[in-house]
């Protein structure tokens, strides 16, 4: 059998996407999974070690050499959205999985570019819902709502979102090979706002959106308190927690992980994964930066290469 081919971005180059691409190329167990091709800066990728014994490139040339310490800037965030919007189109046309390396929220704004980060132009480039979620060995949770201030989240939650959400979910799961999933579903407030004493959204929102999702067969508990899911999912009451907000999911995850964690956007076209971290600015360049996420996030697309997400 063939080995897959997995399309890598090398993210921003002058965060640590670049050198945490190449030690991942380097790594046995991704050299005997996949054919990795690589959509990036070529004097980033090279000077953090790259050749093309280790993957075929795609080059995404820079117009100037940027020097100085590592920042976020206007060239970076150009080179590494086209390098991002090359591996979606690809990935439309061919079906191959999509990694993606960190790119920096900041350099993108810098650049005019008017997403907010990869999920939000992975959606609007595929037309999909795009769900991010994140798999750490036995724990895996999702997110209702994703970069947005604590203070918008309220508004955003409708028993729309909840349900859709909590339904793209529970089929990522199904893919994963967990058959009928049953999953968690934090609170937004403390205790699950005690029956209404301290916020509406339990009673308005979540709990309808819980019932009408049992009622349609789904295997949903909550809304939960959030120390409590978190221990039950950590025990494996559940095979997944739907999470509210952006730390209510990632505070756990990256707290309780015994192995490295893989962001997911399911519900695309193409299985789309990614390092749980970002830029690192302040250890780019040093050769103090750790590929294992890049690693396990290169060798899950690689073996769920042939799956439709």
């Amino acid at each position: 059998m063939s080995k897959p081919v997995v399309l890598i971005t090398a993210g921003d180059p002058l965060g640590i996407g670049p050198e945490i691409t190449v030690q991942a190329l380097q790594h046995p167990h991704v050299r005997q999974a996949c054919v990795p091709v690589v959509i990036g800066e070529p004097r980033s990728l090279t000077k953090a070690g790259f050749n093309t014994g280790l993957a075929r490139l795609l080059p995404i040339d820079m117009p100037a050499v940027l020097t100085g310490k590592p920042r976020p800037t206007q060239l970076g965030g150009r080179v590494s959205f086209q390098a991002v919007e090359t591996g979606i189109k690809l990935a439309l046309k061919t079906g191959f999985p999509l990694v993606t390396a960190p790119i920096n929220k900041q350099s993108w704004r810098l650049a005019g570019i008017p997403f907010t980060g990869h999920t939000e132009l992975l959606r609007a480039r595929t037309g999909a819902d795009g769900l991010m979620m994140f798999c750490a060995g036995t724990i895996r949770c999702a997110l209702v709502t994703e970069h947005f201030a604590l203070a918008d989240v309220p508004q955003l939650l409708t028993i729309k979102r909840v349900k859709s959400c909590a339904v793209h979910f529970i089929k990522a799961l199904e893919k994963l090979g967990i058959a009928s999933p049953n999953i968690g579903v934090c609170a937004l407030n403390p205790h699950a706002s005690d029956d209404g004493k301290f916020g509406h959204e339990e009673n308005a929102i979540l709990t309808p959106a819980i019932r009408a999702l049992r009622r349609q067969g789904y295997a949903v508990k909550g809304p939960l308190p959030t120390d409590a899911a978190w221990i039950a999912h950590l025990h494996q009451t559940y095979d997944g927690l739907l999470c509210m907000y952006h730390d209510q999911a990632l505070l756990g995850l990256k707290l309780a992980a015994r192995e490295p964690a893989v962001h997911i956007t399911a519900g695309l076209p193409f299985l789309r994964t990614s390092p749980a971290h970002g830029t690192a600015f302040d250890i780019a360049g040093q050769h103090k930066a750790a590929p294992q996420s890049m690693i396990a996030a290169i060798l899950f697309a690689a073996k769920h290469a042939n799956q439709p997400n």
